[in-house]
């Protein structure tokens, strides 16, 4: 399948895409529902999420993406391989984190990865970064305990901007207070692959939910 071509940053805050997600039925979707769930926040092209699919096939997956070709491409990808473990869904995660964790089964998310997010390296765009406090909290909010958040970057600042925000939420602890040396996730996503074959640094962090938390 040829790629689709896609502009590669898109702004969270336009009014293009202020407008609430139109949910499926996720039984419909999954060949069974009550499986753990790994949630992929950003997940571009999907292909990340495709590999972990098939070697996890005891998990369910869930990519959450703001641009749609890209969407339509890895779900076109997903049905033509019958995986039937694994999703990608058009979405502003900022506006609809919580609608869509809301439609999942009570205690079935225990792993979020939030991988390469776009940097918006200007001070003025910063605010369109991904995560942020509410998104913290979402996840705290409907997260198991014990539960994982896997964040990865090939830019510091923001590999620590997002660290600093999971610190600072009293239900998540860091694994470590140094950048994981290697993933332990068992796929590497695309942009990690390329960032490694040019011999350049991966900041990598994982945090645990250690308390309930209710908003």
């Amino acid at each position: 399948m040829a790629r689709v071509r896609v502009r590669q940053h898109v702004n969270p805050l336009s009014s293009k895409y202020q407008q609430s997600v139109t949910l499926p039925d996720f039984s419909d979707i999954y060949l069974n529902l009550q499986k753990p769930l790994h949630l992929d926040i950003g997940c571009g092209r999907g292909r990340f999420l495709w590999e972990m699919a098939q070697i996890e096939p005891e998990w369910n997956f869930l990519g959450l993406e703001i641009r749609e070709p890209l969407v339509i491409e890895a779900n076109s990808l997903r049905v033509q391989n019958g995986l039937n473990n694994l999703h990608y869904l058009f979405c502003n995660v900022n506006i609809d984190l919580a609608q869509i964790l809301e439609s999942v089964p009570e205690g079935l998310l225990q792993r979020v990865s939030i991988l390469f997010p776009d940097p918006w390296l200007k001070r003025r765009h910063q605010i369109r970064r991904v995560v942020q406090p509410e998104l913290v909290a979402d996840l705290a909010n409907y997260l198991i305990i014990g539960g994982k958040v896997f964040l990865h970057s090939d830019i510091e600042k923001v590999a620590r901007e997002m660290c600093d925000r999971f610190s600072a939420h009293t239900s998540f602890a860091r694994s470590s207070d140094n950048w994981l040396k290697e993933s332990i996730l068992p796929v590497l996503s695309e942009r990690e692959r390329a960032t490694l074959a040019k011999d350049k640094p991966v900041y990598r962090a994982l945090f645990i939910k250690k308390s309930s938390y209710n908003c």
